[in-house]
């Protein structure tokens, strides 16, 4: 199996500029609305109140754009406050509007720093919320499949016990000899349904695991003459994909095992899992 890298189309590689670039612009957009609405209120609020309107305007931007373009509002907005509002204008600095851009500085960091982290604590929830759906999803497949395993099951035992009732009808002295028969088909199957929901059986690699599954699924069978030879790469999945796996598995050998195995002809054909009698395999 072969991994091919492209490169991603154009406008895929173009979008985080786009994002970005419109990041900048509302940044830029929100701390000149926050300027004019601090000159509109200039008149009417009473003397040290140079960050009321740009507080809310880094808040706003760092929850719309992210922490990048929520830095960037609150430089702009306090290059604006400095300049225009905290006397002396123009840059000025002196004890008083040091302490004002310091005070600044420390609650917009604060903003920031909070907004950050209550969007990364979203993200993650977002993110446990959706693997928790897909595991609830799988739980459910996997339930569904446990009770298809669990009805054949059934179906098997009730065809082995119409199958010995025959059995003992036709020859009622080999009846201790034919309930041991079907004794071992049992137990061989409950064997079989452990493995499939068995999380111990995780670290095997698949061949060893399907191997032994498929063993068991043909000693279940009675077919003694049916040998498997399981060729598959020497990988190691964990139980999610094991499980169903392992499953997809046992419901094809034991459909496989349904059909006839003729002796008559030799031949071989490629397939995933190679079944051989004395003559042919399939």
């Amino acid at each position: 199996m072969k991994l091919l890298f492209r490169s991603p189309p154009l406008g895929a590689r173009s979008r985080p500029a786009v994002q970005a670039t419109a990041a900048i612009a509302l940044a830029g957009l929100i701390s000149a609305a926050a300027t004019a609405a601090r000159f509109a209120l200039e008149g009417t609020l009473p003397p040290g109140y140079p960050f009321l309107t740009f507080f809310p305007a880094v808040i706003i931007t760092s929850f719309l754009c992210g922490t990048a373009a929520g830095t960037l509002c609150a430089v702009l907005c306090g290059l604006a406050a400095w300049y225009w509002f905290i006397p002396p204008n123009g840059f000025a600095l002196d004890r008083q509007s040091a302490f004002a851009l310091a005070f600044y500085v420390f609650i917009v960091t604060v903003d920031i720093v909070l907004i950050h982290l209550m969007t990364r604590a979203m993200r993650r929830l977002e993110a446990e919320k959706r693997v928790s759906n897909a595991l609830v999803e799988q739980q459910r497949t996997m339930f569904e499949e446990l009770q298809h395993r669990v009805a054949n099951n059934m179906a098997f035992v009730t065809s082995l016990l119409n199958m010995s009732r025959r059995r003992l009808k036709a020859d009622p002295a080999a009846a201790p000899a034919i309930l041991d028969e079907a004794r071992n088909r049992i137990e061989t199957m409950a064997r079989i349904h452990r493995r499939l929901h068995d999380p111990s059986q995780v670290d095997l690699p698949v061949r060893a695991y399907l191997g032994d599954l498929c063993t068991d699924v043909i000693e279940a069978s009675g077919m003694s003459r049916v040998a498997c030879e399981v060729d598959v790469p020497d990988l190691t999945f964990d139980i999610r994909k094991l499980t169903p796996l392992s499953m997809l598995v046992s419901e094809i050998v034991t459909n496989s095992l349904k059909q006839p195995f003729p002796t008559a002809a030799p031949g071989a054909s490629r397939c995933p899992f190679a079944w051989s009698t004395a003559r042919r395999r399939c």
